[in-house]
């Protein structure tokens, strides 16, 4: 199982806006050149870290930056502001196992409980992770 690559893009986003907030314009492009991507890919996140209260734009001459300290956002905030398949759910269970099947007609009931576990268990670990913890460890 991997985690796409939105997540740790998000992340290092965060971290340039907010360490270069007060010496230069952050922009899609400023932070494209920093992460090594197309500015597109920039701006689809910060839409979505601006949709999830994250990130905020300001026009003209601001940039973007955090919209709260980063003692306040957690990886499970930005996963979920970028990374999550929808109705914030780990695992997308497919849609239609056959009910004539004696491994499909339980699927669901076997299999529910124990994914909800590891879910559970991967967001206490994303909500123990703060910004805030990952700028400590920058070396600048």
């Amino acid at each position: 199982m991997q985690i796409t690559s939105r997540f740790t893009v998000a992340v290092h986003m965060l971290l340039c806006m907010d360490v270069f907030q007060d010496e230069y314009k952050v922009t899609s492009d400023f932070l494209a050149g920093s992460i090594g991507v197309n500015p597109v890919v920039i701006r689809k996140l910060l839409s979505q870290l601006k949709d999830a209260g994250l990130a905020e734009v300001r026009r003209g001459p601001g940039g973007a930056a955090p919209a709260k300290p980063l003692e306040e956002i957690t990886f499970l905030d930005i996963y979920r502001a970028v990374d999550c398949i929808g109705g914030d759910s780990l695992f997308h269970f497919h849609e239609n196992p056959n009910p004539d099947c004696p491994v499909g007609k339980q699927i669901h009931r076997v299999l529910d409980g124990r994914l909800l576990q590891v879910q559970d268990t991967m967001e206490q670990g994303l909500k123990s992770i703060t910004l805030a913890m990952v700028k400590q460890d920058l070396m600048i």
